[in-house]
């Protein structure tokens, strides 16, 4: 059995799935791998590094054509010459767009979802989702401290004492919980507000004050973990009550996503109006919209002497790092479907009876399969 790892074809993506470090435990399985020249050249790996570890380093056509298994990080859109037989994993957003699922099944491929790994602890070390948002977290304190006129931490000089930054965070999840450590470490005063009561005391642990709103948000989480969608009315007293708190911030990071719907706005232009001149909004949310109303992805607005970042793709600008997470990720959930009899078998094997296997499948013979897509599909 052989596995492909192509060269991400998805513009500004400088990720590759798989590093030169994860090649020999493929190996060690019985797979063979195969790797698109400069596949991981923009993450900082090398084709020689990919040879020295067993691989073989081919051209995109041979990849593709001669792959049993690829191995990418944007399974989306479908490269071209999918045949049936062959298994593609990665991230697929398949809540997002269905329409591209139903188009990989009617290739004959069979195709695993890396976003809709099962929260449960056997699935922890192939939860790509979360590492790549540790990622976007860690980058967007980054682009904010960059872009904001004045330091972080507190500082007493011969100056005069410098104030600390006030960082706010709006989403405490995997990326916000990232988002407080970092700028705790970079010394700022930081506030996390999150509609689930329960991260409380995580936020705290962290050092941040969790921010308190009177509203009432019953079902604020599923069971996953993720935070569900309110309706409009508690967003607007939302908006309402977060006004005085970002105001008063020099930074506000937002991290707020809905799996498969458009984020939140979270974050008004008479709020971005409200905060003071020099003052920086960081959008983790802007691929899916943005939690900010002023948002433009992959832009930098200024706004009323504000400026609001917003990177659709933040863990490609920290590709080294974040393709070695996602390699660890994705070669263990690899291994986990291969199962104990490995390469040997003949076809690959689908048990539909583990729940991380039928949670992640998402086409198979010619059909999409997984319930949550087919009905979006109607």
């Amino acid at each position: 059995m052989k596995v492909g790892i192509p060269k991400e074809s998805s513009a500004g993506e400088t990720r590759v799935a798989l590093i030169p470090a994860g090649v020999p435990a493929l190996v060690k399985a019985g797979l063979q791998v195969a790797v698109e020249s400069s596949a991981g050249l923009a993450a900082g790996f090398t084709d020689e590094a990919y040879a020295s570890q067993g691989a073989t380093v081919v051209s995109r056509s041979e990849t593709l054509s001669t792959s049993d298994v690829l191995l990418q990080v944007r399974a989306i859109p479908p490269s071209n010459g999918l045949r049936r037989g062959q298994t593609v994993i990665g991230f697929a957003d398949p809540l997002g767009s269905p329409a591209a699922i139903r188009d990989v099944a009617a290739t004959g491929a069979t195709l695993f979802s890396m976003e809709l790994m099962p929260r449960i602890t056997r699935a922890q070390s192939m939860d790509a989702l979360s590492s790549m948002a540790t990622i976007a977290g860690y980058k967007g304190v980054l682009l904010a401290a960059n872009q904001l006129p004045r330091m972080f931490p507190m500082l007493m000089t011969a100056a005069g004492t410098v104030s600390p930054a006030r960082v706010f965070i709006v989403g405490a999840g995997v990326a916000g919980l990232q988002a407080i450590s970092s700028a705790r470490r970079l010394g700022a005063k930081v506030e996390a507000y999150d509609v689930r009561p329960a991260v409380k005391e995580q936020v705290q642990s962290l050092g941040a004050r969790f921010v308190e709103l009177p509203l009432e948000s019953a079902d604020s989480e599923d069971k996953g973990g993720y935070a569900k969608a309110q309706d409009e009315s508690f967003y607007r007293r939302q908006r309402e009550m977060m006004l005085k708190v970002v105001a008063a911030s020099d930074v506000v990071i937002t991290t707020a996503l809905i799996p498969g719907q458009r984020a939140p706005i979270l974050i008004t232009t008479e709020m971005v109006e409200a905060m003071q001149p020099g003052s920086v909004v960081v959008d983790l949310a802007a691929e899916r919209g943005g939690n900010c109303e002023l948002t433009r992805p992959d832009e930098i607005v200024h706004h009323k002497e504000v400026t609001i970042i917003g990177p659709s793709n933040p863990p490609a600008l920290v590709p080294y790092h974040a393709s070695q997470m996602y390699s660890r990720n994705i070669t263990t959930f690899l291994l986990h479907l291969l199962g104990k009899e490995g390469a040997k078998q003949a076809t690959f094997p689908i048990n539909v009876d583990d729940e991380i296997t039928r949670e992640t499948l998402l086409t198979r013979d010619g059909a999409v399969v997984h319930p949550r897509v087919t009905q979006l599909l109607g």
